[in-house]
């Protein structure tokens, strides 16, 4: 017989004692709860049942037991007793195994079936199981968090599967689609210039939760807010997730590229009322979850079925838990809110001037130089861009994506935003005295088009999705330079690796925080599907043969990344500068064709700027061209004896687009005449 004590309830979820280990979660509600241990991730009965005492094993509403003689990589769950009565938010299920909340590690079976856990009767034999965790029993070798400065950021958003998945990747095949994998590419990352790598959702997900026939890729379906996706481990000991994460941020670390993780606090993989039980539902319902007014149906601002309620105490702490848990344990620098707006509403779902969460994460010391990334709207309406509350929180700016699309599409009306996208977007945030890089700038991420499909489709094709072409975003502002999908046409060819180039080049050229989407360095296609989230397929993953196929843009993005980290108007002083001291200390002139001739009509499709570096003296003179025919951009005077350095012009071959300054030609004329499509970079010799 297992010998056990009263436990105690914090704190929550199972932490290891001399004696054993301590497990504690919340259930208010809950009548009567049992703690289930198993010997194997395939067990289909547990070794044993312990159950509570509402006396002994509750306090206040958390249930506690400790358990002698056990220790890491035990596996465990637990089961609650309780009222099922949707209309009162209540839906407990006496029968269905139950994951902790607050789990550092999740075990998942061959003959897991979420299936089960919707249906009536116990699901034992294809559950979830927790694993216990040790988070001091590993050699961190004196790694900690880089806090590399904003402004010398460049981010790659990846899918820690996808990148080594492909059997081209020459990862081995029992480590492709892991962090073990990822860590066998980081010198390509670093290569590239890459200082943060930005993940895709890595909290332990429900690969199931997909269409039939279909796997959930993306991972936007969490099951547990504090253990790593075991799918992403090549270890299948339990602990093996745990420690292989570790490894990777350790990894990367070495190389000098922080660790941002893509986190969903705004829903889970229960879904709506006729999703399965798998943890909170079975726990406490009505707290984990926004309720509609009849309270048997569940309040959807994320469109995924169900709404975290965030702001309630108990969910709250949760989420700072496990933001905590992540930095101090874990050892990651930042986090990327997905619909990070559904985190400001209340209980009732309306917006709340003071969210207490994002309050609570603004202003805590643990995640104090952590960096913030806002999502800044939800499937609910809220668009937040450039509102966002804080001083700390950085923002996706999806108004600089589809500005700069509409621009280089040829879109009239267009030129008075480019230049607004260019300099930080000071219509956006120049009210708040913030720094320019708050503003993170991107064309594409992991939803929608990627680069080269934007380029070379008019309109979506997720067919592969099996829901006939209906799902994903139909507002697209791509353009497919006159034929749609794969061409052979070498014009057509030459002008979309052109637009890859004009794109890159205005992301990695304008004031904010840079993002580059994985494989957009070397044109990765999703044969022009813009909704890739169950497509854990060659349509998502990085094809390693495009290295050599778009060699060309590759090595433009790497000349790029360099150019930007050696300007000085992109790279703003150590010391916290606001926007608008930045564009002070950097004054800029507009100019048409004609200088200081601004043309802003509708029917514009031409821009040009002076920069004047006073750190170095010189000045940067920048033309964008999105007309169809060449146009003749005068020049502003300068010494014509040294003249201007061509530094970038996008319309160039491979050998001549993008040169160091002191190899770039000379351009003495009062006059330059940019091509079609292209964007020009000249700087003071």
């Amino acid at each position: 017989m297992q010998k056990t004590g009263p436990g105690k309830s914090h704190p929550l979820g199972a932490t290891i004692h001399p004696d054993g280990v301590n497990f504690s979660i919340f259930s208010k509600n809950g009548t009567v709860v049992e703690l289930l241990l198993f010997e194997q991730v395939e067990s289909k009965k547990p070794s044993h049942i312990f159950q509570l005492n509402p006396i002994e094993n509750r306090t206040g509403h958390y249930w506690h037991i400790c358990v002698n003689n056990i220790s890491a990589g035990q596996l465990y769950a637990w089961r609650v007793q309780g009222n099922f009565l949707p209309k009162e938010g209540l839906r407990f299920d006496k029968d269905k195994v139950l994951l902790d909340p607050y789990g550092h590690g999740v075990a998942v079976g061959k003959n897991y079936q979420r299936q089960a856990a919707c249906w009536q009767g116990e699901n034992l034999a294809s559950c979830m199981k927790n694993v216990v965790v040790d988070p001091r029993a590993y050699d961190w070798e004196d790694d900690v968090p880089l806090k590399t400065p904003i402004s010398q950021s460049i981010i790659y958003e990846m899918h820690v599967g996808g990148y080594t998945r492909h059997p081209n990747s020459g990862v081995a095949s029992e480590k492709r689609g892991t962090y073990a994998g990822l860590m066998e590419k980081i010198p390509y990352l670093k290569a590239l210039g890459i200082s943060a790598v930005e993940l895709l959702p890595v909290f332990q997900f429900d690969e199931q939760d997909a269409p039939p026939g279909l796997k959930n890729y993306w991972g936007y379906s969490t099951v547990s807010f504090f253990a790593p996706h075991a799918g992403y481990s090549s270890r299948t000991d339990p602990l093996g997730p745990v420690d292989e994460f570790r490894d990777m941020v350790k990894a990367l670390h070495k190389a000098g590229i922080e660790v941002i993780l893509d986190v969903v606090f705004n829903h889970t993989a229960e879904g709506g009322a006729d999703g399965p039980t798998l943890s909170f539902r079975g726990l406490e319902n009505s707290t984990y979850y926004m309720l509609d007014e009849d309270r048997a149906h569940y309040a959807n601002f994320s469109g995924c079925g169900n709404t975290l309620n965030a702001n309630h105490a108990i969910v709250r702490r949760m989420i700072i838990d496990s933001l905590h848990y992540w930095v101090q344990q874990m050892h990651v620098d930042g986090f990327r809110f997905d619909l990070a707006s559904i985190l400001s509403r209340g209980e009732h779902g309306s917006p709340l001037k003071n969210p207490p969460l994002l309050w609570d994460i603004e202003s805590d010391p643990v995640l104090a130089g952590t960096k913030l990334i806002a999502e800044a709207w939800d499937a609910g309406g809220l668009y937040e861009v450039g509102n966002f509350l804080g001083d700390f929180f950085m923002e996706w700016n999806g108004h600089f994506r589809d500005d700069v699309r509409s621009f280089w599409k040829g879109d009239a009306g267009t030129v008075r935003r480019i230049a607004a996208r260019l300099f930080g977007s000071p219509d956006l945030y120049s009210h708040e005295e913030r720094e320019p890089e708050q503003s993170v700038n991107f064309i594409s991420c992991h939803d929608g088009f990627t680069l080269n499909d934007l380029v070379s489709y008019n309109i979506k094709h997720n067919e592969a999705n099996g829901e006939r072409n209906r799902d994903g975003s139909d507002y697209n502002l791509s353009w497919n330079c006159g034929e749609e999908g794969p061409s052979h046409n070498p014009a057509i060819e030459h002008l979309r690796n052109q637009q890859v180039k004009n794109f890159l080049a205005t992301t990695l050229l304008s004031l904010g925080t840079p993002m580059i989407s994985m494989g957009d360095e070397v044109r990765r296609t999703q044969n022009g599907n813009n909704n890739v989230y169950a497509q854990d397929s060659e349509i998502s993953w990085f094809d390693w043969s495009l290295l050599e196929k778009h060699a060309d843009i590759l090595s433009f993005t790497k000349k790029l990344v360099n150019l930007r980290l050696n300007l000085s108007f992109t790279q703003r002083p150590t010391r916290e500068i606001s926007l608008n001291q930045l564009l002070r200390v950097f004054p800029a002139t507009w100019h048409g064709v004609q200088l200081k001739k601004t043309d802003w009509a509708e029917y514009s499709h031409s821009l040009a700027v002076t920069v004047r570096s006073l750190s170095q003296r010189r000045l940067y003179h920048i033309i964008l061209n999105s007309y169809w025919e060449p146009l003749e951009f005068e020049l502003p005077l300068w010494n014509l004896e040294n003249g201007w350095r061509r530094v970038l012009d996008t319309s160039q071959s491979a050998a001549e687009d993008l040169l160091p300054i002191e190899n770039a030609p000379l351009v003495n004329a009062t006059s330059y005449l940019a091509q079609p499509r292209s964007l020009i970079v000249l700087i003071t010799d």
